[in-house]
């Protein structure tokens, strides 16, 4: 660009920065965007893995909080909703749906109906208030009352099932959304974690974005082209010193890339803290392309795009559990995508794809491939008779393709109470750092990982504040 001059430059095009580099941009400022990757969107990426015609999301396929969220929300998303949200079946051949009605939901569990429609339906008839308050910078609640139900999620997973739940149909579709937070289902506040899946489940349904992920971040990046912004990929930033001359840095980075760029600008306390911030564990994904459908057992899990494979809560949480300390489960969690069963056009005719990852130490380099399949195969026998093609990404691909995922930690750190509050460091403003020019974008911001924007939002509204008035 020249020796232009930029009110702000991002670095970083995944979903937080390109969210923050448009909110900037409608408020009037100029804005340059830096991607080291080939193409924009981080997360929202997706490829011909495997083969020609097939289509697969290399990180994010489930839009769950797209639909309901304040930044995401506004757009005109081509969102493809199946008829559940997810299905988490059983050893006997059965299976609970949630869908969208809460009280549908309700109904398939049997005695624990009334407390899953006492427990999640105030939330769900408010969620796009409850949302707004949970993923916005921390302030004194609107609607604290509202704010109040989620706070017996404070609770760890297991115990808020046990208080609640008597059956293990409703106690298992909580585990298994809790596990979203890969954390062990026995940490406070892993309790509150479910509920917010849960609630987005019910209120928009975890869709897909038709052909693909990379459609959400073509949006954005259209938009930002309207607005005047541009968007340069294939540059690698090593130091914010080689940075084009701007009024304030927005870094849509997690600490390791922020001390790799900036650490020289940051005092020794500060330094430390990101040095000191923590990641979750990895994640060892599978990608397949399919000469069929995936032949479950259940028939409910064929009406929605995701699967939860683990069993009965008990399982869930030992599984959980073994990953936090260090191991790896003989029986892992398994979160499954199946989206040409909605989405014909993400691959050829006859053909369907999936993915699906379990959970593992950070940095691991074992190989869950057979361990993963032997869970699907328990819920779907003939699974691998289906396979055609199949892609491993271990942590460690996975960093190499997207270096904000430390170790594989897909959520840009730990997701536990401490981490929730001082992410990435203990500050009033968690969006800004010790530099005045410099701010924080990325998902080791609140509110955390997931496909929202809204850590990209808040962090260009603190720069608007600051920097950008």
């Amino acid at each position: 660009m020249g020796g232009e001059r930029f009110d702000a430059v991002v670095v970083g095009s995944g979903p937080n920065g390109l969210a923050a580099a448009i909110t900037l941009a409608e408020a009037g400022r100029s804005v340059l965007v830096l991607e080291a990757a080939a193409k924009p969107g981080g997360g929202l990426r997706t490829d011909e893995l495997l083969e020609a015609g097939c289509r697969h999301d290399v990180c994010s396929t489930i839009m769950a909080l797209a639909p309901l969220t304040p930044f995401l929300a506004r757009f005109d998303l081509d969102l493809i909703v199946p008829p559940a949200a997810f299905a988490h079946p059983f050893d006997d051949g059965s299976a609970v749906l949630v869908e969208r009605s809460v009280e549908k939901t309700a109904a398939a569990l049997g005695q624990d109906g009334p407390a899953y429609q006492r427990l999640l339906g105030p939330m769900v008839e408010r969620a796009h208030e409850l949302l707004q308050m949970v993923m916005t910078p921390p302030r004194l609640p609107r609607h604290p009352l509202l704010l109040a139900r989620l706070g017996i999620g404070l609770l760890s997973a297991t115990r808020l099932a046990s208080v609640y739940f008597r059956r293990r149909e409703a106690r298992a579709v909580l585990a298994g959304s809790a596990a979203h937070s890969v954390l062990a289902l026995s940490e406070p506040g892993t309790g509150a974690l479910g509920l917010v899946m849960l609630v987005t489940a019910h209120a928009g349904g975890w869709p897909i974005a038709r052909g693909g992920s990379d459609s959400i971040a073509q949006v954005l990046v259209d938009r930002l082209a309207e607005l005047g912004g541009h968007v340069i990929c294939g540059r690698r930033v090593r130091s914010v010193d080689e940075l084009p001359d701007s009024r304030a840095l927005l870094l849509d980075l997690v600490p390791k890339g922020i001390l790799g760029v900036a650490g020289g600008r940051m005092p020794n306390g500060y330094r430390q803290s990101l040095e000191d911030y923590r990641h979750g564990p990895g994640v060892f994904k599978l990608d397949w392309t399919l000469s069929g459908p995936i032949p479950w057992r259940a028939d409910e899990c064929k009406l929605a795009a995701t699967v939860h494979l683990g069993g009965t809560m008990e399982e869930i949480a030992q599984s959980e559990q073994d990953v936090a300390q260090g191991r790896h489960p003989q029986r892992p969690f398994v979160m499954l995508t199946q989206p040409t069963l909605f989405d014909p056009s993400r691959a050829t005719a006859g053909r369907h794809i999936a993915w699906a990852y379990c959970h593992v130490p950070n940095g691991s380099d074992r190989d869950m491939t057979t361990a993963i399949e032997d869970q699907i195969e328990r819920f779907a026998p003939g699974f691998r008779d289906v396979i055609r093609e199949r892609s491993k990404w271990s942590p460690r691909r996975i960093e190499s393709e997207e270096p904000n995922c430390v170790g594989g930690d897909v959520m840009g750190g730990r997701m536990d109470l401490r981490q929730l509050i001082a992410r990435p460091a203990l500050r009033m403003n968690p969006y800004t750092t010790p530099d005045p020019q410099i701010l924080i974008c990325s998902a080791a911001t609140p509110p955390g990982g997931g496909v929202h924007g809204m850590c990209g939002m808040n962090a260009a509204r603190a720069a608007l504040k600051s920097r950008l008035r």
